[in-house]
């Protein structure tokens, strides 16, 4: 008989995001980042936080400086001239970093 070893699962999820400051110049969009992990390398289980995109940036930009030759996904382009209406560009942004986080 083999030892059964629990596989180390962690999911990540990009949902509900939220328009601050609508209607304002400074207006911008925040996605509610959930983490689930079985991991032993994380204290809690559970964790959710909100970030916006600039964020998202800042940390591509740490993991650029620390990867070596481990190429770092690329994020959503942020585009000033999306074609179609806000709630498609929200929507694919969303798909976008959901698939940055899980690579």
């Amino acid at each position: 008989p083999f030892p059964c070893f629990l596989q180390e699962l962690t999911t990540v999820r990009v949902q509900d995001p939220r328009v601050q400051n609508e209607g304002s110049w400074n207006s911008y969009v925040d996605y509610k980042i959930f983490l689930h992990t079985n991991s032993k390398a994380f204290t809690a289980k559970t964790s959710c936080v909100r970030r916006r995109y600039r964020e998202f940036v800042w940390l591509r930009r740490q993991l650029q400086k620390n990867a070596g030759l481990v190429p770092v996904p690329e994020l959503p382009g942020k585009s000033a001239f999306f074609v179609g209406s806000t709630d498609e560009f929200i929507e694919r942004r969303r798909q976008g970093l959901q698939h940055f986080l899980e690579r």
